[in-house]
């Protein structure tokens, strides 16, 4: 099967390719990028005016599925991801069971090959359970599958077991996602600390329960040698010493999200639950550091952290609603709309932090950029259409989201796997 995207501006940062072309995707892979591609037999997608660009990849994802399906699901989720043009996600662990051995990862494997649309690579437990007591055959689950290790939503709180972590996962060239959280500073608090906490009365979470433990765990990384990846940085405390270890050439790199970008703790004044998400939303200060390294490259990439809860399960009072809110389909509006319109990023610099670093930084060969041979992953934007989701438009089964009614620019026209089109609907033959 034949198709070919016609006179889009391919933007391929893998690639260092920025510039007006067509593509063409022979039998699910890249077979060529350049203009005026002619191909008998395949059927045509015209991209003028629109963004042509690798499919995005998000490396921070929480499809609840086992244990939670009331929330999402495996389904669901892939459907959500293809909604905001996402092509690839990896799941994090946190599951009922955890996935901390074989047939977890077995399981998830199996049912995004039959109910999946998106590209699933799941990450497996750092300790058993996710206790934080003794280490997961990390062995185990690399050879049945796992990209990366973590035990994300609950912090390694005991120094050696990361130390052995970070040991163990270098011998099998995994990367150690740490939630960096030191829950005896965190305990019992629901947003930031500070000013409007205060306020408000709820109590509040300081920066340094992250900052600590971003701290100990860089040190670990130096001891070990290890490949370790901060999740979710929130605080511009992290973001200076995350690029301090990268000048020290520390085998660290990190992550934040769109919220942190976003928005800041003033938007809890109103109670609203879908603004609870851990870590909390910080200060203006911490938004700014947040922009800074993203555009100095001390964050290298940008995931969603999507963690849907029900309406149900958020609809609490604040100190007693969950943690997390979902978000695979407002990311890249997000981006283009907060970095991309208002110049902290380039297109090309916003794109790489969604598709090739992450597909090199996680080892997903033959995704995050379009060279040739490389699987058909693709993401078209309209990069002026203005949008703005109710919770009707979200794919998701939770529609746990501080953005809705909000207005975005760059919208996720269509987004194609493996040379199929899964959204907006498959093409047909």
């Amino acid at each position: 099967m034949k198709l070919l995207i016609k006179n889009g501006m391919v933007i391929d940062p893998g690639q260092k390719f920025e510039s007006r072309a067509d593509v063409l995707v022979v039998d699910g892979k890249i077979a060529e990028v350049k203009p005026g591609i002619a191909a008998a037999g395949a059927q045509v997608i015209e991209a003028s005016g629109k963004m042509v660009v690798p499919g995005l990849i998000d490396i921070h994802t929480h499809l609840r599925e086992p244990g939670h399906e009331e929330a999402e699901t495996i389904a669901s989720g892939t459907r959500a991801a293809a909604h905001g043009g996402i092509t690839t996600i990896l799941c994090m662990p946190n599951t009922h069971p955890p996935i901390d051995n074989a047939p977890a990862v077995e399981f998830i494997l199996l049912k995004a090959q039959k109910e999946g649309i998106v590209n699933v690579f799941p990450i497996g437990c750092v300790t058993k359970g996710s206790m934080g007591e003794e280490l997961a055959e990390i062995g185990v689950l690399k050879r049945t599958g796992v990209v990366a290790i973590s035990d994300d939503g609950n912090p390694v709180m005991n120094s050696q077991v990361m130390r052995r972590a970070l040991q163990y996962a270098k011998m099998f060239k995994l990367p150690v996602i740490s939630h960096c959280e030191d829950r005896n500073l965190t305990k019992n608090g629901v947003m930031n600390a500070g000013y409007t906490s205060t306020s408000l009365g709820l109590r509040g979470i300081p920066r340094q329960g992250e900052e600590v433990m971003v701290s100990r765990d860089i040190m670990l990384a130096e001891l070990t040698g290890g490949f370790l990846h901060i999740a979710h940085v929130s605080t511009a405390g992290s973001v200076d010493l995350i690029r301090q270890a990268k000048k020290k050439n520390i085998q660290v790199t990190a992550e934040t999200c769109p919220h942190y970008f976003t928005l800041t703790d003033d938007v809890v004044k109103n109670y609203d639950t879908n603004t609870k998400m851990s870590p909390p939303l910080r200060g203006a200060a911490d938004v700014a550091a947040i922009k800074e390294g993203l555009r100095d490259g001390t964050i290298d990439c940008i995931c969603t952290d999507h963690a849907p809860h029900t309406e149900e399960g958020k609809n609490k009072e604040y100190d007693l609603a969950p943690f997390g809110i979902i978000g695979l389909e407002t990311m890249l509006g997000l981006v283009v709309t907060e970095l991309i319109e208002t110049k902290v990023l380039s297109w090309s610099e916003a794109i790489a932090k969604m598709t090739i670093l992450p597909a090199t930084l996680f080892n997903l060969a033959g995704r995050g950029t379009f060279k040739i041979g490389y699987h058909a992953d693709i993401t078209i934007i309209d990069p002026k259409k203005e949008y703005a989701y109710t919770a009707a438009d979200f794919k998701s089964k939770s529609k746990n989201s501080p953005f809705i009614g909000r207005v975005l620019r760059g919208f996720p026209e269509i987004t194609i796997v493996g040379g199929t089109v899964v959204w907006p609907a498959p093409m047909k033959p």
